[in-house]
């Protein structure tokens, strides 16, 4: 019986409850977590903002203080208290040359410090207030008159403080703002006693900035005590204790995630602007399959293709607009992953032609979408460190590994990486609770569909948790799609976890080894549901595997070699990559490779692959790469590709002439071919596979 909606929902919703608590035990929203961020590159905000934390002269956290920003031309005016830890933010501050004071009870005022705050970003400037210099006694002698009697000061001293900035920026690696020299000429009121900022040296004061001479202030007096600095685990303090120029607001800013396998190790954006990063990817690869395929094409593969060709794999240009938190992005898909992603959706009509067999309904929605990865417009809210909203093709992929190339340790994937998604289509939000956290919930069409397969709309998100700049956790769920064309009462649910750790990093290593990290990867899944079970049974069709890589870097990340593998178990391959035999593709189907409840699928594979980085923006790389299967599934000699051609019906038998026999029933086939069985053409399909390939992978 088909399982109700409120089942599903009693199921699931523990699930993202458990996903929120985690939310919690990672960090709690601090004052400082509401100035405006956005994610990796995300849209950059119209507005600015100011932060910072407000402390006494003890060095602790000064509550009720009230910070006033004033724009020097005199346009605008805004003002905010610091809460219980210090801190305070100004938030949607617009860009320009500002003046912050800040009034305390018990204080005198604190001089104007100058800002300068730009559009999408946040500028930081923590304040140290100062008490009132108790003047020194002043001595009149007999012989002198009060009038000419003179108070004694103290030697000025210079004061030491940390003007920074945070990034909202939709870069991970924002580009550096150096803040004007602090004056006090565009003032219209005398200036009041200065800062006393902590040292450059002291933990409170990771961002370096000089501030100008100030006068020494005498210790707070006893009737006005230090608060109690709150028990607050360092790991959840903000501001967390930093190097210079460390951005704790940005999501993912922090560190340096370059060297994550799936994350592009681009540190910068050539030509990047207010409006739009572009983006442009190459990948070129020449790959000689052992087999030696007749017809040159490799089976089973999400990045190989074709053998003994030199051949393009993917062509894109497009990039991200970011406008008044009004965000698009638009990736173009050329090569052949325009071809071969497409073909794997078994959801979506294709193109009229004879005996052409289509998905759901009409208007050709493969031939529609071909030429794009990724198209998507959204909002970016000011929500803690940022929330996304974005509707379109996006690929918060499930796998581990990144949908281009370029971004990943080797360049062909296990199969759990290759027979799960690369894209979704419909609805994600993405939220960042901290810098530190991204949650992601995603309603879409179904499992990487353009089209809904049947009555229901998918389910799923990815939590996403990088603590340390070492270590990545990413856990990816989905469920309640019925994705089988055809089986409007089975369901899918699945889940896909990895960590990354990087566990040896020494960039200063000469000539030897500068990094070393591994990946770890585990997916399990099933369909049930109209006849169709997750355990047991002749009509068993689940999914089970793993993967995992070790890399290693040296000559100070000039050079790399990882090495990995893994295997998956999927009877009933409902998730098996179909052969492309005579053309088939995943809504057509083939009768030489059925992918029916129970039937088997057990793979296991291994990689070895080197690469040249000689600049951030290019890859040179050479793979060698062994995969062995259970059941004959990889291209022989023979090959997959009838006599004369495709006859474009891959649904059915095809005759030894290269016609179509016109059935998927084999026996009939053997009669209407003329001959029997060896009248019937059938495709050379072995149980392992070797594979050299060389390339080079090209991204701005």
């Amino acid at each position: 019986m088909k399982t109700s909606f409120l089942s599903y929902t009693a199921r699931i919703v523990p699930a993202f409850c458990i996903l929120t608590a985690l939310t919690g035990m990672v960090g709690t929203a601090r004052a400082d977590d509401s100035v405006p961020a956005a994610a990796t590159n995300q849209t950059q905000a119209a507005f600015g903002a100011i932060a910072g934390v407000v402390r006494n002269s003890t060095k602790a956290p000064l509550v009720g203080a009230m910070v006033t920003a004033v724009r020097s031309d005199g346009k605008g005016t805004w003002t905010t208290i610091s809460g219980n830890d210090g801190i305070y933010s100004i938030s949607n501050v617009t860009p320009g040359e500002y003046l912050v004071t800040t009034q305390a009870d018990g204080y005198p005022d604190s001089a104007a410090s100058t800002l300068q705050v730009m559009a999408g970003k946040a500028t930081r400037s923590d304040i140290a207030m100062a008490v009132t210099a108790l003047p020194a006694p002043v001595v009149i002698s007999s012989t002198q008159t009060p009038a000419a009697a003179a108070p004694a000061t103290a030697a000025p001293a210079p004061a030491r403080g940390n003007i920074a900035q945070g990034a909202l920026a939709h870069l991970i690696k924002p580009k550096a703002y150096v803040a004007p020299p602090v004056t006090t000429a565009s003032l219209k009121a005398p200036p009041v006693a200065a800062f006393d900022r902590p040292a450059v040296d002291t933990p409170e004061s990771p961002f370096p900035g000089p501030l100008p001479s100030a006068p020494v202030p005498a210790p707070a007096p006893a009737a006005n005590p230090a608060p109690v600095i709150p028990n607050v685990p360092d790991a959840l303090q903000s501001p967390d204790p930093a190097p210079p120029g460390v951005d704790y607001i940005t999501p993912f800013a922090y560190g340096d995630f370059t060297w994550l396998n799936g994350s592009s190790r681009n540190k910068d954006t050539v030509l990047d602007t207010k409006f739009f990063t572009p983006e442009v990817r190459f990948d070129t690869s020449y790959m000689e399959d052992f087999n030696q395929p007749k017809d040159h094409t490799i089976v089973g593969a999400t990045e190989s293709f074709r053998s003994g060709e030199v051949q393009i794999e993917q062509a894109s240009i497009g990039g991200d607009f970011h406008w008044e938190n009004v965000r698009g992005r638009i990736l173009l898909m050329y090569g052949l992953f325009a071809t071969t992603t497409p073909r794997n959706d078994a959801s979506s009509p294709t193109g009229s032609g004879s005996g052409n067999i289509g998905g759901v309904g009409q208007w050709d929605l493969q031939n529609a979408y071909k030429y794009v990865s990724e198209a998507y417009g959204g909002y970016h809210f000011n929500v803690q460190h940022g929330l996304n909203v974005d509707a379109g093709i996006f690929v918060s992929y499930i796998g581990l590994f990144s949908y281009y190339n370029f971004d990943n340790w080797t360049y062909q994937p296990s199969y759990v990486s290759s027979n799960t998604p690369w894209f979704f289509n419909g609805l994600r939000v993405q939220y960042f609770p901290t810098a530190k956290l991204k949650i992601e919930p995603w309603v879409i069409n179904g499992w990487q569909s353009y089209a809904k397969f049947n009555g229901h709309m998918g389910l799923g998100g990815q939590l996403l948790w990088e603590p340390k700049e070492w270590f990545k956790l990413v856990a990816n769920q989905y469920g309640y799609g019925e994705d089988n064309l055809g089986l409007p009462n089975t369901q899918r649910i699945h889940t896909d976890d990895s960590i990354e750790v990087r566990y040896y990093n020494n960039p200063n290593n000469g000539n030897g080894i500068s990094k070393m990290a591994f990946s770890l990867t585990g997916d399990a899944g099933c369909q049930y549901g109209g006849g169709i079970t997750c355990h047991n049974g002749p009509n068993k069709s689940d999914f089970l595997g793993w993967m995992a890589y070790d890399r290693m870097w040296f000559h100070h990340d000039l050079f790399a070699i990882t090495l990995g593998g893994g295997q998956m178990g999927n009877p009933g391959r409902y998730l098996t990559l179909l052969p492309p035999i005579d053309g088939a593709y995943a809504a057509s189907g083939t009768p030489y490779f059925t992918e029916n409840p129970g039937q088997k699928a057990h793979m296991q594979d291994g990689t070895i692959t080197f690469q040249y980085m000689p600049r951030e923006y290019i890859t040179w790389w050479a793979e060698a790469g062994y995969r062995h299967s259970d059941i004959p599934y990889f291209a022989g000699r023979g090959g997959v590709t009838p006599p004369g051609g495709n006859n474009g019906l891959p649904q059915y038998y095809t005759c030894a002439s290269g016609a179509t026999a016109g059935t998927n029933d084999l026996p009939t086939a053997e009669t209407n071919c003329g001959g029997g069985l060896s009248s019937v053409w059938f495709p050379d399909l072995r149980k392992s596979e070797t594979k050299l390939s060389i390339g080079v992978l090209v991204k701005f």
